[in-house]
């Protein structure tokens, strides 16, 4: 067992407002984000597909042109190479699973 404790990863702050911390299996990457109110998540896309889960907050998340309110509970979809973006309505909590492997956070 490789237990892993969420205190001891220093936060990195990727984008403006956006302190995550990363755990990455030989596949995956788990981020825990810390969002700060008003932070903007510019729309991208990338490779790998992402399941995003807010756990605290309301963030305005906009998906393939689709823009939906997001509140603890909610639960996203974003396929490979699908263009999104963001912005945190208030002070939020996200948790984001990405396959492959997100190199770039590493």
């Amino acid at each position: 067992m490789n237990k892993i404790d969420l205190q001891n990863i220093p936060a990195k702050e990727l984008v403006p407002g956006f302190h995550g911390k990363f755990v990455h299996t030989e596949n995956i990457t788990f981020a825990y984000w810390n969002v700060e109110a008003g932070a903007v998540l510019p729309e991208h896309s990338h490779v790998h597909e992402q399941v995003s889960n807010l756990t605290e907050g309301e963030f305005e998340m906009t998906v393939d042109g689709e823009k939906q309110i997001l509140k603890p509970g909610s639960v996203v979809v974003i396929q490979s190479n699908v263009r999104h973006s963001g912005k945190a309505i208030t002070k939020c909590k996200i948790t984001d699973v990405f396959y492959p492997l997100r190199e770039d956070y590493l």
